[in-house]
């Protein structure tokens, strides 16, 4: 009986190796669109929720009370930076390879924890209150009474909680997912001659009427 050696065994296919590597790039696939949900999501959370009511108060007058209220834009301006930021770094994750695919991807988790900062942060802050109701009383020094908080300071730190789970998994699973297509990018190669002209026709009129010009005789062979 003939024995079997290595060699007489054929090489896989390549539809084999793109079935064996197919659980390999499902998973980067799916940690990329998982990437990109929180991302999204996460910085429209920060921008939607620092443009609403941070703290409210009542400001003392001559007559009675006056209600003052501010932003969280008013307060910092930090989470709304940040979150555009963030999105902008989630973009730029697609565009660049290797280390600066990891690089941008830190600077996003960076924009995420940064956001829960600040947002923490301006909970307890009263400067940007104090200074409405300042303003509303017409008195420089005005304390502002019966302080309130609401809830979107809190739903912007949320916001960058998931813009940091973004750029964690970035960190993390990043190497492994596509990058934007080389068709979006500049050839380095030398571009292809154009095809070289006909050779123009001596008998065509308008070749005629030019050796006309030249004082040549075009009947001439």
């Amino acid at each position: 009986m003939v024995g079997v050696t290595a060699a007489a065994v054929p090489p896989p296919r390549p539809a084999e190796e793109a079935a064996a590597e197919s659980p390999h790039r499902a998973a980067g696939r799916r940690s990329l669109a998982m990437a990109l949900l929180l991302g999204a999501v996460g910085a429209a959370l920060v921008l939607l929720a620092a443009g609403k009511t941070w703290s409210t108060g009542t400001a003392p007058s001559a007559a009675s009370t006056v209600p003052v209220s501010v932003t969280g834009k008013t307060v910092t301006g930090l989470p709304d930076a940040l979150a555009l930021v963030g999105l902008a770094a989630l973009v730029a994750v697609f565009a660049v390879r290797r280390v600066g695919r990891l690089v941008v991807s830190v600077l996003l988790a960076l924009c995420g924890a940064g956001t829960i900062a600040a947002c923490v942060t301006g909970v307890g802050d009263t400067r940007a209150l104090s200074a409405a109701a300042a303003k509303a009383s017409g008195l420089t020094g005005t304390a502002v009474q019966h302080v309130g908080h609401t809830g979107w300071p809190w739903a912007a730190a949320a916001g960058g909680l998931l813009l940091l789970l973004a750029g964690a998994l970035a960190v993390v699973r990043g190497a492994t997912w596509p990058a934007m297509s080389s068709r979006y990018e500049r050839a380095d190669g030398p571009r292809t001659p154009r095809a070289a002209r006909r050779a123009p026709d001596p008998e065509h009129p308008g070749e005629m009427w030019k050796a006309l010009d030249r004082g040549e005789d075009p009947t001439a062979d």
